[in-house]
């Protein structure tokens, strides 16, 4: 933490300064969601700024696996930060996932998702064969083991604003495989409106990312597009205009 909090520089023009910069302005008050959090640490580009600023958050991950090894580990003496093994829905209770079922390797439980089809072109596309030939992991021949069902608990996003007290939404980060543009609309930012919105597009329709960044500019939000995710700012807000340019 001490290289994050006085030597780290992120790329100019990255989502990451952004978070960076953002963080700064809004200081230990900063709340933050996450969807689909998975480990809290790889590929997340917010562990870091948790931690240095000191946020306040809720962050969501359904696989009972990687809940219980990394997760709820990595923010277990963090009393401002709520970790919950559950996905996000529009009621409460449950519902089944779908993810690999021959290795917890990361990349492989990053690709968990509501959405079977879209863990089914996983395979198709040949994603799957090259991290297995990666790492040298052998793809059963038996299929019936190559995607498997989990039982996940349900909470609404109405549910976690009310349970964890949440007056505004700094960050809105989501990373569902797929699910992401539920996931804002169950959010409901006509009327919760969090400041800051990421998201992964990446397995999205391009259908359905037209109707996202419609959705989102129609709320009021500036957006762009960065590798694979975009990022809506609330319009209202201003010094990063250059991200947006």
């Amino acid at each position: 933490m001490m290289y994050y909090k006085y030597f780290y520089k992120p790329k100019d023009g990255s989502i990451e300064l952004l978070l960076s910069d953002f963080s700064k302005k809004i200081g230990t008050s900063f709340n933050v969601i996450q969807i689909g959090a998975n480990d809290g640490i790889t590929h997340d580009p917010i562990h870091k700024f948790i931690k240095r600023d000191k946020w306040n958050g809720v962050l969501l991950e359904p696989q009972r696996y990687v809940y219980e090894e990394f997760l709820s580990k990595i923010y277990k003496k963090h009393s401002n930060i709520h970790t919950l093994n559950a996905a996000l829905g529009e009621k409460d209770g449950k519902a089944k996932i779908y993810k690999i079922g021959f290795t917890n390797a990361r990349w492989a439980t990053g690709l968990t998702t509501f959405d079977k089809a879209t863990l089914e072109k996983a395979f198709t596309n040949g994603h799957v064969q090259r991290k297995c030939s990666k790492e040298g992991t052998q793809i059963p021949e038996d299929k019936s083991l190559h995607i498997i069902e989990e039982e996940v608990e349900i909470i609404s996003a109405a549910s976690i604003i009310s349970r964890y007290h949440f007056e505004h939404i700094h960050l809105l980060m989501i990373d569902t495989e797929g699910f992401d543009y539920e996931v804002i609309k169950m959010f409901n930012i006509s009327k919760n409106k969090p400041d800051l919105v990421i998201y992964e597009k990446s397995h999205l329709s391009e259908e359905d990312q037209v109707a996202c960044i419609q959705l989102l500019k129609d709320n009021g939000y500036k957006v762009f597009s960065q590798d694979a995710n975009t990022v809506a700012l609330q319009a209202s807000i201003e010094g990063f205009e250059t991200f947006f340019n």
